[in-house]
């Protein structure tokens, strides 16, 4: 590294390349199961922006990985790198090829305990996705990745930043953590609240509802403003839209006009119909648009539209968020390579539908858990941003 780089930062901090004190771990098995290794971690197993492996799969369910990685390396993935997909090993397994095990050449001039942070800056990522290479699957290498520059701070601050990066990461894994059990409450609640009794009166969907497909809209006329279009990756995991400006795309207001069939309005339920895999939570997935979601019904999204006076909108969304709905969707979807779901199947789900009162009841305690739901999410991510924003400026050198 050049004085004239290092004279510009802080004393005792030098500039290096990340390859002069981050090695790819070489650790091989040509056989996990007889060598004792129980799991294995794919990159679906890795959740962007989080340092912790919370799933992986069984070595024998069969895994033709090899790479190792034992616990406190760190994995990385350079398929797709604009995913952020770092984590810290806690247990020790194989690993898919397209993610790289990374470990510290010298635990005395760089901290293991300090890389991870080093991998979730913003200047790592983006010289990641800067130097990968590929259209349908970018990838880096380590050659480029070796090239990266950063700012090593002296020891003793490496571990001054190290506590500091900890407590913010525990802040925002703890909220994390309390996120997750209220959504598997929700999902308990929805399942109890709506399964269907032992006796009574059930009804196929399309004895209720109807569902409508949405329209191709022209590619070549996709902007940055106007009606916004609704597409699959506008539904949110969450149960409503999502706007976030790389999933979103709009079309000039005259096709309010022109496509006024097709215009989606708040109380509108809507359906994710295709999906590249069942494994991505994608197929059947089910939207609730609220006030501020008017956008125009693109193809692959179904609307259902139902009696009001006999069936409420929100519980129809209730009745189809719920695990028996979605293991239906699964179950008939066709396809090999895209999985597709059509009206037909969907038509013969069976609900069960109780008074209004007793169907404004269950849209009151589902929203109430959804209410606290999005109290928390907010709080998550505002800690996230403050870790991420720390991370930058610490383990940055900024």
């Amino acid at each position: 590294m050049s004085d004239k780089k290092n004279k510009s930062l802080k004393p005792g901090w030098r500039q290096v390349k990340f390859g002069d004190v981050v090695q790819l771990s070489k650790a091989r098995s040509q056989d996990p199961l007889a060598d004792g290794i129980e799991r294995y971690v794919g990159l679906e197993h890795l959740e962007p922006g989080d340092l912790r492996i919370r799933s992986w799969g069984n070595v024998a369910d069969g895994v033709t990985f090899t790479s190792v990685f034992k616990p406190g390396q760190v994995l990385f993935g350079k398929r797709r790198a604009y995913q952020r997909k770092v984590a810290v090993a806690d247990f020790s397994g194989v690993c898919s090829g397209d993610i790289y095990v990374l470990e510290t050449k010298d635990s005395r001039i760089l901290l293991p305990e300090l890389l991870p942070f080093i991998c979730q800056t913003d200047a790592f990522f983006d010289h990641a996705v800067g130097t990968s290479a590929g259209s349908l699957s970018p990838r880096t290498n380590w050659t480029s990745l070796a090239d990266f520059e950063f700012a090593l701070p002296t020891t003793a601050e490496q571990k001054d930043i190290v506590e500091v990066l900890r407590a913010s990461r525990i802040v925002a894994d703890t909220q994390a953590d309390a996120l997750r059990n209220l959504q598997d409450l929700r999902q308990s609640t929805i399942d109890h609240l709506l399964r269907l009794p032992e006796s009574g009166t059930f009804v196929r969907l399309e004895q209720v509802a109807t569902m409508q497909n949405g329209r191709p809209f022209p590619g070549d006329e996709y902007a940055d403003e106007g009606t916004r279009l609704l597409r699959p990756g506008n539904l949110g995991a969450s149960g409503y839209l999502t706007w976030l400006t790389d999933k979103t795309v709009c079309l000039d207001p005259k096709w309010e006009v022109s496509a006024s069939d097709f215009v989606i309005h708040p109380g509108d339920v809507v359906i994710n119909l295709t999906a590249q895999s069942l494994e991505d939570g994608f197929m059947g997935r089910v939207c609730l648009a609220r006030e501020h979601d008017k956008s125009l019904l693109n193809q692959r999204i179904g609307r259902f539209r139902c009696n009001e006076d006999t069936l409420r909108p929100e519980f129809l969304f209730r009745c189809l968020q719920t695990s028996r709905f979605r293991q239906h969707a699964h179950a008939n979807c066709e396809g090999s390579k895209v999985k597709h779901m059509f009206w037909q199947h969907l038509a013969k789900y069976e609900i069960a539908i109780p008074n209004i009162a007793a169907q404004e009841e269950v849209i009151a305690q589902c929203a109430s858990i959804d209410e606290a739901i999005g109290s928390l999410g907010s709080r998550l991510a505002a800690s996230q941003q403050l870790a991420a924003r720390l991370t930058n400026q610490l383990a940055g050198g900024t």
